[in-house]
């Protein structure tokens, strides 16, 4: 079993305590989003947890509580925009960020903090330009503390329009996609770093650009030095490359204030359930009412022990 940590909310940045006291527990609760009253019970044991992704845009707090994760395997989803607070209200500067990647780099090594130069989003204050100049000075920066960029390109959900009203976002055309591609692909390949795009559809192979797979099974296997048997995420979109996983977030619920975010596009809520935060809860930002039902999940390790051992016995000097 792989978890994802979270796609819906930035759990190492605001909820690194309640994660890590569930980890301990050694069990989690989550409600179904298109549910709330029905509940899984997730076995966070480590010879169940193949993986732990997590994603953040900041996850300095959660760095001094590593040591908890040494019965598991892990790696980071980074994101590393360099946006001011019209788009991103809540983070801290951009050198600051800078820092903890290296620093969490250095930690765990480079393979496992992978950079997010994402959502790529063209207004009248950031041209193509202006992408070009802050990829090349984070890219700079980051050359010897991680393997790879993913980047994306804005998608403009319905539910998102309210908060980006104003601030003249539009969808990027083919060729300005293309444009872009072209020059952050020189730069990402002149810092020796592996460049790919996450869910999206377009073709940016002539590039050196490939698909990404976020929920990396082969990325696992390598850190596990072991087989994964995975498949395809069928819960997500049809570009997404990643591998089933289980999420223990809950939308609505971060902070980080990116007014172009799918996961939190209602204020209010997101106050309410901040509000609710308990780290001592099995639920994050909520609790089990009398409403609710729990169900243990079934859930395994995908790893393939005996794949390993025959690479071993008969691969090996």
């Amino acid at each position: 079993m792989i978890i994802s940590a979270s796609r819906r909310t930035d759990i190492p940045a605001f909820f690194s305590e309640w994660f890590i006291k569930r980890i301990e527990a050694q069990y989690a609760y989550v409600r179904n989003p298109m549910n709330i009253h029905q509940i899984s019970k997730i076995n966070l044991t480590p010879n169940i947890v193949d993986c732990i992704v997590f994603w953040s845009k900041n996850p300095k707090p959660i760095i001094s509580k590593l040591d908890v994760l040494n019965n598991y395997m892990y790696y980071f989803q980074f994101t590393l925009n360099a946006y001011k607070d019209d788009l991103e209200t809540n983070l801290p500067s951009l050198d600051d960020r800078i820092q903890t990647f290296q620093i969490l780099s250095e930690l765990i090594g480079k393979q496992r903090v992978i950079w997010r130069y994402d959502p790529i989003i063209l207004n009248n204050q950031y041209s193509i330009n202006w992408h070009i100049e802050k990829f090349e000075y984070i890219a700079n920066q980051l050359q010897n503390n991680t393997e790879k960029v993913t980047i994306s390109f804005i998608d403009l959900y319905p539910k998102i329009s309210n908060n980006i009203k104003g601030q003249a976002i539009c969808e990027l055309s083919y060729d300005q996609k293309n444009i872009i591609a072209k020059n952050l692909s020189e730069i990402a390949h002149s810092h020796r770093l592996k460049i790919d795009t996450c869910a999206e559809d377009i073709d940016l192979s002539a590039y050196g650009i490939d698909h990404a797979r976020c929920i990396d099974d082969k990325l696992i296997a390598k850190l596990l030095d072991c087989s994964i048997d995975a498949v395809k995420d069928k819960n997500q979109r049809l570009e997404c490359g990643c591998v089933t996983s289980i999420d223990l977030g809950l939308y609505n619920t971060c902070q980080n204030g990116c007014t172009y975010c799918y996961a939190n596009h209602y204020a209010a809520i997101r106050k309410r359930n901040f509000e609710a935060y308990d780290p001592n809860s099995p639920l994050l930002c909520s609790q089990v009412t009398e409403l609710d039902k729990i169900t243990e999940r079934k859930v395994k390790s995908q790893r393939n022990i005996q794949l390993s051992l025959f690479n071993y016995r008969y691969h090996t000097p």
